[in-house]
Formats: C-alpha cells, sequence, structure tokens
C-alpha cells in the first residue's frame, strides 16, 4: 500500500521530469545562425546575431574602370574563376599602396566571373569587418553546410601590437583539424605585406631568445595566403589614364588639356597619384558639369 512518502518520491520525479524538458527545449531555442545565401549575391557578416545581413547594392565599380593594375587583375580572376569551377583556388591577400583599387578589385572580380560563367550570383561574397576576426571560425562552420561558392572578404586587414586575433585566422584559415571547407576561399587587403607592423616584428627580434623564430610566428599569418598581389604606386601616365578612363566611360564633357591640367593639380594638393584620387577628381568634375555618375 503507497505511503506518503511513495506520493512525494512521484511527484518529485513528475517534477525533475519537467525541469529536464525545460532545460533541455531552452537549449533548442537558443540563438540560431541565419545563414540564407539565396537572398542576395553579397552579405556582411553580424556575428552578435549569427546573421547575414544581405547587400541590395553592392559598391563596387565595373572591372574595365580598373586602370594601370592588369597583372593582378588577370591573376586574381583566374583564381576567382577556378574557385568558382570547383577547382582548386589559393586564399589571395592584396596588399600594397593604399587607394589603387585593391578592395575594388575584388568586388569587381566576383561580378565578373559570375557574368563569365552565365550564372548569376552563383559565387557569393561575405565581407567581415576586421573586428569581427574572432568569430570567423563560428561562420565557417555554419559555411560548411552550404554548398554554394563563397569568397569571405575583409578588408583592411592589419593587426596591433597588443592584438593575439591574428592567431584565430591563421587556425581559421589554414590549420585546425577541420580547416577551411572547399567551398569557402579568403580573400584580404591590407597596406601591410605581412598583416603587422614592422616596429613589431623588429621588437619580436630585438627582445626574444631566439629572435628568427618569434619572427617566424608573426609572418606566419601572410603564409596562409597562396597568393600575394602587390598593389604599387602609379605613375603620372598612369593616374592620367585613370582620369581619362573615367571621364570616357561617363561621357564627360570637357576639354582633354584642361582636363589633363586640372587633374594634375588635384593629384598635387593630395600629395598622391592613385585611383582613388583619380575617382575623386572626376567626382569633383562631374559636379561642376552637374553630370550624373
Amino acid at each position: 500500500m503507497p505511503t506518503k512518502n511513495d506520493d512525494l518520491i512521484v511527484t518529485l520525479n513528475k517534477k525533475i521530469d519537467r525541469l529536464i524538458a525545460a532545460v533541455e527545449g531552452l537549449a533548442d531555442t537558443g540563438p540560431q545562425a541565419k545563414i540564407d545565401l539565396d537572398l542576395a549575391e553579397a552579405f556582411v557578416w553580424n556575428p552578435e546575431n549569427l546573421a547575414l545581413m544581405p547587400v541590395k547594392k553592392v559598391n563596387r565599380i565595373d572591372m574595365p574602370l580598373l586602370k594601370g593594375i592588369d597583372q593582378v587583375r588577370d591573376i586574381l580572376i583566374e583564381n576567382t574563376r577556378r574557385f568558382a569551377a570547383g577547382k582548386p583556388a589559393n586564399n589571395v591577400l592584396l596588399w600594397g599602396a593604399r587607394g589603387m583599387g585593391k578592395s575594388s578589385l575584388v568586388k569587381a572580380a566576383q561580378a565578373y566571373v559570375n557574368q563569365d560563367q552565365g550564372k548569376q550570383n552563383n559565387l557569393k561574397l561575405i565581407e567581415i569587418h576586421r573586428e569581427d576576426i574572432d568569430s570567423l571560425p563560428i561562420l565557417l562552420n555554419h559555411l560548411r553546410e552550404k554548398v554554394e561558392r563563397v569568397i569571405l572578404f575583409c578588408d583592411d586587414l592589419s593587426f596591433d601590437h597588443d592584438d593575439s586575433s591574428y592567431k584565430s585566422l591563421k587556425a581559421a584559415l589554414d590549420g585546425g583539424v577541420e580547416g577551411r571547407p572547399d567551398s569557402v576561399i579568403f580573400y584580404a587587403t591590407s597596406n601591410r605585406r605581412h598583416l603587422l607592423p614592422r616596429d613589431m616584428m623588429e621588437n619580436e627580434r630585438s627582445t626574444a631568445i631566439n629572435p628568427s623564430e618569434a619572427v617566424e610566428e608573426k609572418v606566419s599569418l601572410s603564409d596562409r595566403f597562396g597568393l600575394w598581389l602587390g598593389f604599387h604606386k602609379c605613375s603620372q601616365d598612369e593616374y592620367l589614364e585613370m582620369v581619362f578612363g573615367y571621364a570616357d566611360h561617363f561621357q564627360l564633357p570637357y576639354d582633354r588639356d584642361k582636363m589633363r591640367h586640372e587633374a594634375l593639380e588635384w593629384s598635387t594638393t593630395r600629395g598622391a597619384r592613385s585611383g582613388r584620387v583619380a575617382w575623386q577628381f572626376i567626382q569633383d568634375l562631374a559636379g561642376r558639369l552637374d553630370a550624373t555618375i
């Protein structure tokens, strides 16, 4: 005959079962990654919400407008084309002079290869911000299940003295047990070839017990990139070619000799010649001419 203690045990067991079910239900309703690559051709990774934010209109320049970088352009397009076709391809580091079209080339290459293959939006572009690099393994884990080919893009990638997040990037690119998914490739732009300040590497060399090992550990990050594409300061002729290329593309009605003189004066006031400076001059000229670009 059941006693009060038996009833108490039965009641307690029921409560424990309900508690376990509630905890399991809570775990099931945790934050889920919102990864839908059908929404757009380009996205921005938001690690706080574990979501890819679709980009309705990508800020890009058409490939024919990128002047003075023919060699690196062809190399990047070929690497991107092979990757999109499912063939072996390398991670790419585009480094060098500022304003010479590094990030513009990445975005243009994605659109160019998509159009060239006749499969619009087949190759996806996902931008991950420099400060979110620590979340890269999480993103890679979610992309591992996708069939789409994805370019992960980090613009202006570099690391400071007290920043150790480069170790996470090293492991995500070519280390770890799982490694990088075959459907994902990593493109990064930087003003630094080794992504780290020169004085940082020199300090390591001067203070470490084994200087060569300390420096090797620092520069091994850039070794994860199979392709290094260098962008160098352009000559005056290359700068003017960029200016005239923009002007012809947008059909700006302006005297060519006068445009040349003003473009050179513009670059002198900026203290630099680059694709970015040429574009800024064209924007100013179009504004004065009340033209749409």
